[in-house]
């Protein structure tokens, strides 16, 4: 059984968080190999699987990242669920389905930020495109912040952009990661991120239960989805109340923190490998 776990070219031997992944498969008899996702010289349909992990550069080709997905014949998640999660715009959608989603606005058009934050109540923002990852360009600002108008002009320039109020329980409580792998809950980690100015963040993660109103908000989620994933991460905050809301909903290249949990990297493991061999059964591999 050959499996790719696919990758980018920054990281051609993939992330450290996947390397559990790599040697539980291979203990499973599986023959795995890290993939770049846009190497031309790979030929995808020799994989019995190939798991999205660490393309972290997605975001730069958007379009060409989801037709690469379309392309490959045994993706997992699906191509389906990559060209959907990939634009930010799914939240407008899960909040429409009355999921618990962080408020947001969505701007397509020249706007004034202040004017903006104004006019919806709002004290400190944060600013970011609808297609990013890695919180590349985004930034936490206040109503009259020139940096913050300057990043928002640079992304209407390219696509749409978000605003949504500042959070301030992601200082304290933190941001709840909930992992789940084929629609089982397996473990959960609290991250602190830190924004800069130039739109990146370093998140500090540790264990931590999750709660049963999370869980909850999760199971919302997974309700509106057409497909049970393979993998998924469930991100939550909670606002000035307490109450938890969804901020993101990662099913294409989430690291998913398996150091944290051995049982998670095992189910995963056996996930993959029936996954695999399901698609082997009604499919034969060529060269």
């Amino acid at each position: 059984m050959r499996i790719a776990l696919a990758t980018c070219a920054e990281l051609p031997d993939l992330y450290a968080d996947d390397e559990p992944l790599r040697a539980a498969l291979t203990e499973r008899g599986a023959d795995v190999v890290p993939a770049v996702w846009d190497d031309p010289k790979q030929k995808w349909k020799t994989y019995d699987l190939v798991v999205i992990r660490s393309t972290w550069d997605y975001h730069e080709r958007r379009d060409d990242f989801v037709r690469w997905a379309e392309s490959v014949p045994r993706l997992e998640n699906s191509a389906r669920l990559v060209a959907w999660n990939t634009d930010k715009t799914y939240l407008r959608e899960l909040g429409e389905a009355d999921v618990p989603v962080v408020p947001t606005a969505w701007v397509s058009e020249p706007t004034s930020l202040g004017v903006l934050i104004r006019g919806l109540g709002w004290q400190d923002v944060v600013v970011k495109p609808t297609v990013s990852a890695g919180a590349r360009n985004t930034m936490k600002c206040g109503r009259w912040d020139f940096k913050g108008q300057a990043l928002l002009d640079r992304i209407l320039r390219e696509g749409t952009a978000m605003v949504q109020p500042y959070l301030k329980s992601v200082e304290g409580h933190g941001e709840r990661s909930l992992l789940f792998v084929d629609g089982a809950f397996t473990h959960a980690v609290r991250r602190n991120p830190a924004l800069t100015m130039e739109g990146e963040a370093r998140f500090d993660a540790k264990l931590v239960d999750a709660a049963e109103d999370e869980l909850a908000v999760a199971a919302a989620v997974f309700r509106q989805l057409p497909e049970t994933p393979l993998y998924a991460r469930v991100d939550v905050v909670r606002d000035d109340a307490g109450d938890p809301l969804l901020i993101e909903l990662e099913v294409t290249e989430p690291q998913l923190f398996l150091r944290f949990s051995d049982a998670a990297t095992h189910r995963l493991a056996d996930a993959v490998v029936a996954r695999a061999g399901s698609a082997g059964s009604s499919t034969t591999t060529g060269s």
